[in-house]
């Protein structure tokens, strides 16, 4: 099983920078359908919109509609729940009503598990007694399969950056990370946020955060010829060697190779 994961697209049409953000966006989606073999799904892991607006969503959703992948994404803490859910229901979003956009994907090999952070209000996450309630009868539902939980806020303290601590306090993230312990099956944590790549791990789980979709906002050194490519990660799942994570630069040499054939022919 092949997962495609990008994150922080901060679609924003009133930006000086937004047809930027989403050409980057849409020569990410390009570049993730041309891939050989074809990846199963592709997640987005939060701040769609910059400001959760409708007309925001719109344009994200008709890019991602242009996926060859079904696509499922969790919120961050730019997008506003209610517009997230309405734009991406139920294509993309399978929450049903309530506070928390968290859902189960079962119909791949991994079980997919959204996790909603959000905090309203602030940029850091949030994790509440409740929430965690919600969260453990998900991964009780299912008990065969590895999950692989999805989310914006990295749950666990980042070394690079400016602010390591990415929770409201150090409880809630505590919180999350007991929870995401609460079984053995689950595999790995994937997250955005901190715009840039990075990880960590929460006991035995790594958790791998990818970096910001839109390259304005980009955080990191990247050489000349990389700063206008974005970047997204790719994770292979086979039983017998568990995730594999790798980076993958839009318009990479492989890419550039593809498209010189194609003018060439």
């Amino acid at each position: 099983m092949i997962i495609a994961q990008i994150s922080d697209t901060h679609i924003f049409r009133d930006a000086p920078d937004a047809d930027l953000r989403a050409s980057d966006l849409e020569r990410t989606i390009a570049d993730i359908n041309a891939l050989e073999p074809a990846v199963d799904v592709l997640i987005h892991t939060g701040d769609m919109a910059h400001g959760g607006r409708c007309e925001d969503y719109a344009l994200a959703a008709s890019l991602l509609r242009q996926s060859h992948a079904p696509v499922y994404v969790a919120p961050g803490n730019r997008d506003d729940r209610e517009n997230l859910r309405q734009a991406f229901s139920p294509w993309a979003c399978r929450a049903s009503g309530g506070e928390f956009l968290d859902y189960a994907i079962d119909e791949f090999p991994v079980r997919l598990m959204a996790v909603d952070t959000v905090s309203p209000g602030t940029n850091k996450g949030d994790f509440s007694e409740e929430h965690a309630r919600r969260l453990i009868e998900l991964i009780d539902a299912e008990t065969t399969k590895p999950i692989v939980a999805f989310m914006h806020h990295p749950p666990y303290i980042v070394s690079v950056g400016p602010d390591p601590l990415n929770f409201v306090t150090f409880e809630a993230m505590a919180r999350l990370q007991r929870t995401l312990q609460h079984s053995e099956r689950v595999i790995a944590v994937l997250c955005g946020h901190v715009h840039r790549s990075t990880g960590g791990r929460i006991g035995e789980i790594p958790v791998m955060v990818v970096p910001c979709t839109a390259t304005p906002l980009r955080k990191g050194d990247y050489p000349p010829q990389m700063r206008d490519r974005p970047v997204y990660h790719l994770h292979r799942f086979d039983p017998a060697n568990g995730l594999c994570t790798e980076a993958r630069i839009v318009g990479g040499a492989a890419a550039d190779a593809e498209g010189r054939q194609r003018r060439s022919a």
